[in-house]
């Protein structure tokens, strides 16, 4: 019987470095420290949810190198029993991520070396050996393989969540932010084969061509209605979710849901790498054993928030337990109405 997640896709390490502010073209600034952690979907989803839950099954689909980067990965990832590297290949170059974080606006700025990440096409999974419930991929745009058109499903990646389908697993999406106006070709046709789509608010707003922030970068709130029900209409089949710092916006074809953010004291916060990786987490965890959205968002929303108390991307994370205390104790954002 299958259980669990797989998360599969983009991997990498993330080089982490505060700087005091970040500097306009040809300026200088000074970097106050270096870390490093893993990154990318796979091993931030991964760890986060071992954290989670330490019992839950999780298979790992990822390419790494036999490298320096690629022997750091898989020590983080074997610290975790539950975490299966059957379908980790070595192949190529590790992928890694320059990851500037601003000491004044705690804003982040990613300088990404894909590496290998070329490898991972249609062929990449093993279904035959897959165990998992949840079969969860990304990011979109970034995997250059699976972002190639295929004349039947319109990309490679919705082919491959149509197989996962045909196999009774359920699929999930995230797509990746950049400046660019690929989104309305490439995102659409994986949302027909999409069971959980997982984005924040400038992904969203581009995969569908409608704006959620102004000029100023306030929310359009009165857009994430009409965003979440176009998203919904290319073809998602249970739930769509967009994040965002105000809080989480939810649609599962019948009822539209906002959950507010956790208001964490600035002097807390360590970090905000792989925060939006720790929302998805939590709500894909919370879809496998059965909650609704609304409480799937919330799971979501203090995954999210504990992930913050770390500086790189999963040393946050608290375990479900502590998670759902977290979500009813701390402050909260006003309810924002959409």
């Amino acid at each position: 019987m299958k259980d669990g997640i797989a998360i599969g896709g983009t991997i990498a390490v993330d080089e982490i470095k505060r700087v005091a502010s970040y500097p306009d073209k040809s300026q200088l600034t000074t970097i106050q420290s270096i870390s490093r952690s893993v990154g990318g979907a796979v091993s931030n989803c991964a760890i986060t949810l071992a954290r989670m839950d330490r019992k839950l099954p999780i298979e790992a689909i990822a390419f790494i190198g036999d490298d320096e980067k690629g022997h750091f990965l898989r020590e983080r990832l074997e610290h975790y029993q539950n975490i299966n590297l059957d379908q980790v290949r070595i192949a190529g170059d590790t992928p890694f991520t320059d990851v500037i974080q601003d000491s004044c606006d705690r804003s982040r700025t990613f300088f990404t070396y894909r590496g290998n990440s070329a490898l991972f096409d249609e062929e990449a999974i093993d279904f035959g050996k897959l165990n998992s419930k949840i079969l969860h991929i990304a990011y979109i745009l970034l995997l250059e393989s699976l972002d190639k058109e295929d004349e039947e499903f319109g990309t490679k990646m919705a082919k491959v969540l149509k197989r996962a389908q045909e196999h009774g697993i359920k699929t999930s999406v995230d797509i990746v932010s950049e400046n660019s106006n690929r989104y309305e070709k490439i995102v659409p046709p994986s949302l027909k084969y999409t069971n959980y789509c997982i984005v924040n608010e400038i992904e969203a707003g581009k995969s569908v061509g409608i704006e959620l922030r102004d000029g100023s970068g306030e929310l359009i709130s009165g857009n994430l209605k009409k965003v979440l029900m176009r998203l919904k209409s290319f073809g998602v089949k249970d739930w769509v979710v967009i994040h965002t710092p105000e809080g989480g916006f939810g649609f599962d074809g019948e009822s539209v849901y906002s959950v507010p953010s956790l208001l964490i004291e600035r002097d807390r916060i360590k970090g905000t790498v792989g925060a939006g990786d720790a929302y998805l987490s939590g709500v894909l965890y919370g879809a496998l054993k059965g909650l609704g959205l609304s409480d799937s968002m919330k799971l979501g929303t203090a995954a999210a928030a504990s992930s913050l108390f770390g500086e790189d991307s999963t040393s946050g994370v608290r375990n479900y337990e502590e998670l759902i205390v977290m979500y009813k104790e701390f402050p909260k954002r006003d309810v924002l109405k959409i």
